[in-house]
């Protein structure tokens, strides 16, 4: 099959993929399953493309998380320490109690 060979893989936002659904929404009509997909994006997105990808590399840079993990948090916009706890949990580096009151100060800031 053409085309069917994954070429390269990294984490994306749940915004990024709204941005590419309604690029291939342009084009052609959505299969089934990105609909499902552009449905889901539509109601839980919460910080536009741009803003979540400089976002992710801030939060990597600034407290040293996985790509991964920063696009957790970007996703989910927790707005308690226990939550960013809670979505850390499998990091080897723990965030002191200071650096999470960052963390959150920072995600509010960029939330809608």
């Amino acid at each position: 099959m053409i085309g069917s060979g994954v070429v390269s893989e990294r984490p994306v936002t749940l915004a990024e993929v709204l941005q590419v659904l309604e690029g291939i929404k342009k084009e052609r009509e959505l299969r089934y399953e990105q609909r499902l997909d552009y449905d889901y994006a539509q109601k839980f997105v919460r910080v536009k493309p741009e803003e979540a990808a400089k976002l992710v590399e801030e939060l990597v840079k600034t407290f040293e998380l996985r790509e991964a993990a920063a696009v957790q948090l970007v996703d989910l916009m927790p707005e308690r320490a226990e939550e960013v706890e809670l979505l850390l949990s499998k990091e080897r580096r723990r965030l002191t109690p200071e650096e999470i009151g960052k963390l959150l100060e920072l995600l509010n800031q960029h939330r809608k």
